[in-house]
C-alpha cells in the first residue's frame, strides 16, 4: 500500500507542479531576474528564409506572396521553397512564381522529411540569417524585421515568434490553453530561453543551424541545443504569424499524437537534458518532460486513486474531481474537451512510439 501511497502522490504532485506550481514560479521570477534581450532595429542582416513543402498546391502562391510583401529590404532577402518530393502542382507553381520574382528559388528534394528537406535548402542559401515557416502560414509585414532584431544580441542564436490561430475570416480562435502556453513561453523567455519553439515563425543566426535527427523537429531541438552551445533561444510575441486552427477536436487530437511521438522519441534519445544550466534544465523537465508524461501521470492517479478510496476522504476527492473532468469533457466543455484530447495524446503517442517508432516524413494534409 506504501508504494500505491507513493504512486499516488507523485502523480498528483508531478501534475500539479507542470500546470500550476511551474508556470507560477516562473511568472514570478520573471518579474525579479528577468534577462533582457539587446534588440537592434537597425541590423539588418541578409536573410534566407526557408519553407518545406510537400504537395501545398493550394497554398504555396499565397504564402510566397506574403513572404514577399514583407518589410524588409528586398536586396536583403532570399526565399526558398525546399519542395520534399511533392508531386502535385507546388514545384510548377513555386517555379511560376521565381520566374518573375528573382527573389524566389525552388529546391527540389528527395523524399525525406521536413528536416532533411529544411537542411539541404540551408546548405544551398548563404544568408547570415536562416528563418523558416509553414506552407500554410501568414506573416505581419514586420514579422521578419521583429525577429532579426533580437538576433542583434550577439547571446541570441534562436528566436521564434507568435503563432494567432485565427478563422477564415480573420477572429482569433486562441483558446484559453494556447494562451496560457504563449504566456508560459515569454516568461521563460524573460528568465533566458524558452524550452520549445514554433515552427510557423523562427529565425537562427547561420553559424547556429545545426542538422539534427529528422525525426526530431526544429520546434522541438533547437532551444535546448542552442542553450547546451551556450547561447540563448528567445520568444517575441511582436513578431506575428497566423494560422488556421485545425477544425475540429478530433482532427486537433491526431496532430497532437504525430506531434508528441517526435516529443517522446527527443525525450527518450535525443539527450536533452545532457549539459545544461540547472534553472533551465528544472524548466525543461517541468515543462517538457512532465507535460510528456501528463497522459500516463493521469492514468497512474485514476488507478491509485480507485484503490485507496477507502484510505481516505483525499483520494476519494481526487478520484472525484477526475470523474468531473472527464464529465466536462462528455459535456462539450471546452477548455475540459481540449485538455483531455491532448493529455491522452500524449499517452496514445508513447503507445505508438513504444510500437513503431517514429517517421521522419509528414503528410500536411492529414492534419487539416
Amino acid at each position: 500500500m506504501l508504494v500505491v501511497k507513493a504512486l499516488f502522490w507523485g502523480s498528483l504532485g508531478a501534475l500539479a507542479w507542470t500546470h500550476v506550481g511551474y508556470p507560477v514560479a516562473a511568472g514570478a521570477l520573471a518579474r525579479v531576474r528577468e534577462r533582457r534581450v539587446a534588440k537592434d532595429p537597425s541590423w539588418k542582416a541578409s536573410v534566407t528564409v526557408i519553407v518545406a513543402a510537400h504537395n501545398e498546391e493550394d497554398v504555396i502562391e499565397r504564402r510566397l506572396e506574403n513572404l514577399l510583401a514583407l518589410d524588409y529590404p528586398p536586396e536583403q532577402l532570399e526565399l526558398v521553397v525546399a519542395s520534399d518530393a511533392s508531386d502535385d502542382r507546388t514545384n510548377e507553381l513555386v517555379e511560376a512564381v521565381a520566374s518573375r520574382e528573382s527573389r524566389v528559388r525552388l529546391i527540389d528534394c528527395p523524399r525525406g522529411g521536413k528536416v532533411a528537406a529544411q537542411d539541404r535548402a540551408v546548405r544551398e542559401t548563404r544568408g547570415d540569417v536562416v528563418a523558416f515557416s509553414d506552407a500554410n502560414a501568414r506573416w505581419a509585414p514586420d514579422a521578419l524585421r521583429q525577429l532579426v532584431t533580437n538576433l542583434a544580441d550577439p547571446e541570441v542564436a534562436y528566436v521564434c515568434g507568435r503563432l494567432r490561430l485565427e478563422d477564415a475570416a480573420g477572429s482569433n480562435r486562441e483558446g484559453l490553453y494556447w494562451r496560457y502556453e504563449l504566456w508560459l513561453r515569454e516568461r521563460e523567455s524573460r528568465l533566458g530561453s524558452i524550452t520549445g519553439g514554433n515552427g510557423s515563425i523562427y529565425a537562427l543566426r547561420r553559424e547556429a543551424y545545426i542538422e539534427v535527427d529528422p525525426r526530431w523537429g526544429h520546434d522541438l531541438a533547437f532551444p535546448y541545443r542552442m542553450v547546451q552551445a551556450g547561447n540563448r533561444a528567445v520568444y517575441d510575441s511582436t513578431a506575428v504569424a497566423s494560422e488556421q486552427p485545425t477544425p475540429t477536436n478530433e482532427t486537433e487530437y491526431a496532430r497532437k499524437v504525430r506531434m508528441f511521438e517526435h516529443c517522446w522519441e527527443i525525450a527518450l534519445r535525443g539527450s536533452m537534458l545532457r549539459g545544461l544550466p540547472p534553472g533551465y534544465l528544472v524548466a525543461m523537465l517541468s515543462h517538457r518532460v512532465l507535460r510528456y508524461g501528463s497522459g500516463v501521470l493521469h492514468l497512474a492517479l485514476a488507478a491509485t486513486s480507485v484503490v485507496l478510496v477507502p484510505a481516505g476522504w483525499a483520494y476519494a476527492l481526487v478520484l472525484l474531481g477526475q470523474l468531473a473532468l472527464l464529465a466536462a469533457f462528455a459535456a462539450r466543455v471546452p477548455i475540459a474537451r481540449y485538455y483531455v484530447y491532448v493529455t491522452w495524446a500524449t499517452a496514445q503517442a508513447l503507445w505508438n512510439y513504444l510500437r513503431r517508432g517514429v517517421p521522419a516524413a509528414w503528410d500536411p494534409s492529414a492534419t487539416r
